[in-house]
C-alpha cells in the first residue's frame, strides 16, 4: 500500500524443521524474546505485504534498477537481507502495487512491470529468496533456510475488468489480489473510494468465484465493509486481509469492523495485522484527520494550506504509534475472530512512518516478544507467525482443485454486468 501522507514539511512438520542457519543463536537475556526467537526458528514468519518492488520502481537514484538497489547492503528503505535475517523472516508476499489512478500506460503493462521487478529481485539473490506459489513451497523454502517469496497484486484495477488478465496474472505467479486499492472500480467499492455499488456487482462476485477456482487468495484490505461482506457471501475459500487492523480500536475506514471479524471463523480467513501508524494509533489517525481538515479548508495544496499545516504542526507535534498498539490490534482480532484468524502484514516500504519499535523488517521478533509477555502460548504465536496463513492457503488450494473438476474458466464480462443493470 502506498499512503498519501500529510506531513507536508502443518504444525507438526514445521516443528520438525531444522532451525535456519541465518538465525542468530546468541543467547538473549529477555526470556520473552528468547521464546519469540524459538518460535520463529521452527515456524515460518509470513509477512503479508511489503512494497519493495514499488520502492525500487520509484527509487530516486536508480528507478526500476534492481541491480543498483542492492539488498546485500543497507538500503535506503526498510528492507534488506541483513535486516530480514535479524527479523527471522520465513516468507514474504511482495506487493506488486500500481496506482489506481495511473496514467501514461495501461494497467496491464504497469502490472507486468511490477511482477517483473519482483521476480528479478527474487532471482538476483537465489541463496536468500526462492519463488513460492503454494503452502508446500513455503514449507520447503523454510526447511532449506531460504525466504519463500510470493507475489500479491494490490488492486483489481490491474485486471482492467478482464478475467483473462486475472488468469494471466495467476500464471505469472500472483497468489493474492486485493480487490480494490483506494479507487472504486466498475465492479467493487473501495474503502476510501466513492460508494457506488453497495459492495460487489455481479461481475465483482464472479471475480471472487474465478479467484477461488484458480486458487488465488481474495484479499479484502482496501475494500469497503459492504464489499467485504459480499465477498464473504460468495467466497468458497478463505479470504485474507493482507494489511489491515481493527476498526473497533481505530475508526479508520481501512480497518476491519467487528461485524466482519465475527464472520471469519466460518470462512477460515485471516486478518494480517498491519503496522501502518494511522491504522493502529487513534491519536495518529486523529492528527492526520486534523491536517486533512486544514488542507480542505484552505483549498487543497495551496500556499495557505501549507502555511496552516506548518503552523499547526509547530505547536502540535505528530503523535507516535507504538509497537504495543499493534499488539493491541492483534489481540483484538484474536478476541473477536479467534486466534486461528490473525497474522502479520507489515506494509514495510509502503509507508513513510512506522510504530516505535517496528521500524523495519529486523523488528518482527520484538512484536512476538511483546505478545509472549502478554501471556501468548508458543502454539498461538506459531499460528500468528505463519500457521494460520498456511492453513488458509492449503484450503484455497484444495478448493481450487475441487472447483476445477466441475467448472472451467469463467467467460463473464463487465459488459454483461452493465447490460444486466439496464
Amino acid at each position: 500500500m502506498r499512503l498519501k501522507t500529510f506531513a507536508l514539511l502443518s504444525a507438526g512438520a514445521l516443528a520438525a524443521c531444522t532451525p535456519s542457519p541465518m538465525q542468530n543463536p546468541t543467547p538473549v537475556s529477555d526470556p520473552n524474546l528468547a521464546r519469540a526467537l524459538s518460535v520463529l526458528a521452527t515456524t515460518p514468519l509470513i509477512d503479508g505485504h511489503n512494497d519493495l518492488p514499488w520502492e525500487i520502481r520509484t527509487d530516486s537514484l536508480a528507478p526500476y534498477n534492481v541491480e543498483r538497489y542492492d539488498l546485500r547492503a543497507k538500503t535506503r528503505g526498510m528492507t534488506d537481507i541483513d535486516r530480514f535475517h535479524a527479523g527471522h523472516a520465513g516468507a514474504q508476499f511482495w506487493s506488486v502495487y500500481i496506482p489506481g489512478d495511473l496514467t501514461g500506460m495501461t494497467m496491464a503493462r504497469a502490472q507486468a512491470e511490477q511482477i517483473d521487478i519482483a521476480k528479478r529481485v527474487i532471482a538476483r539473490y537465489p541463496d536468500i529468496f526462492v519463488e513460492a506459489r503454494t503452502a508446500a513451497d513455503i514449507r520447503r523454502a523454510f526447511a532449506d533456510s531460504r525466504i519463500a517469496s510470493l507475489i500479491g497484486m494490490e488492486g483489481g484495477h490491474a485486471i482492467e475488468n478482464s478475467l483473462a488478465l486475472l488468469r494471466m496474472d495467476y500464471e505469472l505467479g500472483a497468489r493474492y489480489m486485493t480487490l480494490t486499492h483506494n479507487v472504486t472500480l466498475d465492479w467493487a467499492d473501495a474503502a476510501l473510494g466513492t460508494q457506488t455499488h453497495g459492495g460487489l456487482t455481479n461481475f465483482g462476485k464472479e471475480v471472487v468465484r474465478e479467484m477461488n477456482r484458480l486458487g488465488m487468495l481474495v484479499d479484502l484490505s482496501h475494500v469497503s465493509p459492504a464489499t467485504m461482506s459480499d465477498a464473504l457471501d460468495v467466497a468458497e475459500a478463505p479470504v485474507i486481509f493482507s494489511h489491515s487492523a481493527a476498526r473497533a480500536l481505530v475508526d479508520h475506514p481501512r480497518n476491519v469492523p467487528d461485524s466482519i471479524l465475527r464472520r471469519l471463523p466460518a470462512n477460515g480467513g485471516v486478518v494480517m495485522v498491519t503496522f501502518v501508524p494511522s491504522f493502529v494509533s487513534a491519536e495518529y489517525h486523529e492528527f492526520d484527520n486534523r491536517l486533512e481538515a486544514l488542507r480542505l479548508a484552505n483549498k487543497g495544496d495551496s500556499v495557505a494550506a501549507r502555511a496552516a499545516i506548518a503552523e499547526y504542526t509547530r505547536s502540535n507535534p505528530r503523535p507516535k504509534a507504538l509497537l504495543s498498539q499493534v499488539a493491541d490490534h492483534i489481540e483484538h482480532v484474536r478476541k473477536v475472530a479467534g486466534v486461528d484468524h490473525v497474522g502479520i502484514g507489515s506494509d514495510f516500504d509502503g509507508i513513510t512512518d512506522t510504530p516505535v519499535g517496528l521500524e523495519d523488517v529486523s523488528k518482527f521478533p520484538a512484536l512476538f516478544a511483546e505478545l509472549a509477555r502478554r501471556g501468548w502460548s508458543d502454539a498461538d504465536l506459531r499460528k500468528l507467525a505463519g500457521e494460520n496463513v498456511l492453513r488458509a492457503m492449503e484450503r484455497a488450494e484444495a478448493t481450487a482443485a475441487r472447483l476445477q473438476r466441475v467448472r472451467g474458466p469463467s467467460i463473464a464480462s463487465i459488459e454483461m454486468d452493465k447490460s444486466a443493470a439496464k
